[in-house]
């Protein structure tokens, strides 16, 4: 498994879901992929800003090694490589669509949580 996780160490079913696509970028990736169907390097170099090529590498290789996305070489000149969810990565899209759905309606209740002033005056309170 690519993500290096053992099944008998999961505590709760919360632990199995996120065993897969836990971290910064996967599930911006897993986003890409719900949203856009077929994506390419340069277009995941382009939508997530800040990945080096070498993390974007290494995720999209976890995540089809564990099963989630479909990696399609083609054979071309320049080489075309394609990215897709599988069949299993599908059965995350209602996961995804919540979480998006759900970041939307709470955003702004989200970044006050997030804003610096607010933390310094959380730390303050303490």
């Amino acid at each position: 498994m690519g993500t290096q996780v053992e099944a008998r160490f999961f505590q709760c079913p919360v632990d199995a879901g996120l065993a897969l696509m836990a971290g910064k970028w996967k599930p911006r990736i897993l986003w890409k992929l719900y949203r856009y169907q077929i994506m390419r390097f340069a277009q995941f170099k382009r939508m997530l800003p800040g990945i080096t090529d070498k993390m974007l590498t290494q995720q999209l290789r976890e995540l089809e090694t564990d099963g989630l996305i479909i990696r399609t070489v083609y054979p071309v000149v320049p080489p075309k490589v394609e990215y897709t969810l599988s069949t299993f990565g599908r059965t995350l899209e209602p996961v995804i669509a919540a979480i998006a759905t759900w970041g939307e309606t709470h955003e702004q209740e989200i970044r006050s949580h997030l804003e610096p002033d607010n933390v310094a005056l959380q730390e303050k309170s303490s």
